[in-house]
């Protein structure tokens, strides 16, 4: 009997689709609470669990939170993003500007900008070469001096990149005609059901309540501060409430959104512009959480299990380590780049490495430029490489070898 005869025949609630698991992110939840069901793995894995939230997690809701607030304010007044537009070496430099903003909102701007006309290629180079997406704000809440630093850099090297582009190429170099954009954008967002919007709203709720005091314990805990001693709790209470906070935010995070693909696997998910910024946070934080979650448990599974110091391990793979960065750059989305940071903040990559993918990852922003303009996002991000080579291994041949 065909699939079709069988949807006919069956009522909607008694068809095979039922027994799809559409929310495969349940993994991670599930998967980290058999793990401390285990007595085996239990300590490690509250240990490292608590460490992701308190160390990682509240620095970077409060970080999200202090930019979408500001994001807000400034979003009222767009002289400055109409500005760059007079002059093709303007449009470089403000589009690398906009890329260094965390995030990838500054990079999806520019990207349909160049689509629409209003900017040139290079501008394009640009801010894919600027741009660390996500990762930034994870880079940002966990080593704040390195972190600026580096998002310094990618300016310096965004700019001098797009310029180098305008010397080659004309401003509207691969640019798609205005024909063949009709239908490229975006064909697989769907409406947000009744029940993610939920778990949508309730990780709102989530980091509205937990921001101050989350923030408060990490500023704590980063001073060397025991808590469990300060505020006469037995022996390991904050370590198992952190770890139990965690599993709550990512088991809302499963339940947002469904993994179709790889998009949907590795991009953070569609917020609303009229979202509350406390909402917005809460929904990349919990993104850049389960991202950090999954770097930063297979590298202390990997330490416990094979006896191994990764930290170690990797540093015998030196002169490989920043072309690892770089490669994983070119992938699409935040996800790999996070994980790459993570990696970075563990100890278990050097900062050459680190380097190499921040220059050479485009974040969220290359969906958008693959949907609406394909050739152009191909070879800006060909060009992006180039100069993360360049920086991953100058550095690595100046401050590691």
């Amino acid at each position: 009997m065909s699939s079709l005869r069988l949807h006919q025949i069956l009522p909607s609630w008694l068809t095979l689709s039922q027994f799809s698991p559409a929310y495969k992110r349940l993994l991670l939840p599930i998967s980290l609470l058999v793990l401390i069901a285990n007595p085996t793995t239990r300590l490690v894995s509250v240990n490292t669990l608590s460490d992701a939230f308190w160390a990682v997690s509240s620095y970077v809701a409060f970080t999200l939170a202090v930019y979408h607030y500001l994001s807000g304010f400034f979003s009222q007044e767009n002289k400055l993003v109409n500005l760059y537009q007079s002059s093709r070496n303007h449009q470089v430099l403000f589009a690398a500007l906009l890329g260094a903003l965390p995030g990838c909102g500054g990079a999806i701007i520019v990207t349909t900008q160049f689509v629409s006309g209003r900017v040139g290629f290079g501008a394009i180079v640009a801010v894919l070469t600027s741009t660390m997406g996500d990762a930034a704000f994870l880079l940002l809440a966990s080593k704040p001096d390195i972190g600026f630093a580096v998002i310094g850099l990618g300016v310096m090297v965004g700019c001098i990149s797009g310029w180098v582009v305008n010397e080659i190429h004309a401003d509207d170099f691969l640019r798609p005609q205005a024909e063949q954009v009709i239908g490229r954008v975006s064909q697989c967002q769907t409406p947000t059901k009744g029940f993610e919007q939920r778990a949508i709203n309730l990780q709102g709720v989530f980091w509205k309540w937990l921001l101050l005091p989350a923030t408060v314990i990490a500023l704590l805990g980063s001073f060397q501060i025991d808590i469990n001693q300060l505020l006469g709790w037995p022996e390991m209470t904050i370590e198992w409430l952190g770890a139990a906070l965690i599993i709550t935010s990512t088991l809302l995070w499963s339940l947002t959104k469904e993994i179709k693909d790889y998009e949907s696997t590795v991009a953070e998910d569609t917020k609303q512009v009229s979202s509350h910024p406390i909402q917005k946070a809460a929904q990349d934080t919990n993104f850049v959480t389960a991202w950090v979650i999954i770097a930063f448990m297979a590298f202390e599974l990997v330490a416990f299990f094979g006896q191994v110091d990764l930290a170690t391990t990797f540093a015998g793979w030196g002169p490989w380590m920043p072309l690892m960065g770089l490669i994983v750059g070119l992938l699409p989305g935040c996800g790999p780049q996070i994980l790459v940071t993570s990696l970075y903040i563990a100890g278990a990559a050097p900062l050459s490495a680190q380097l190499a993918n921040a220059i050479s990852n485009d974040g969220d922003a290359l969906f958008p430029a693959i949907a609406l303009a394909p050739k152009a996002a191909l070879v800006a991000t060909i060009y992006s490489a180039i100069p993360a080579f360049i920086v991953g291994y100058g550095y690595y041949l100046l401050f590691e070898i």
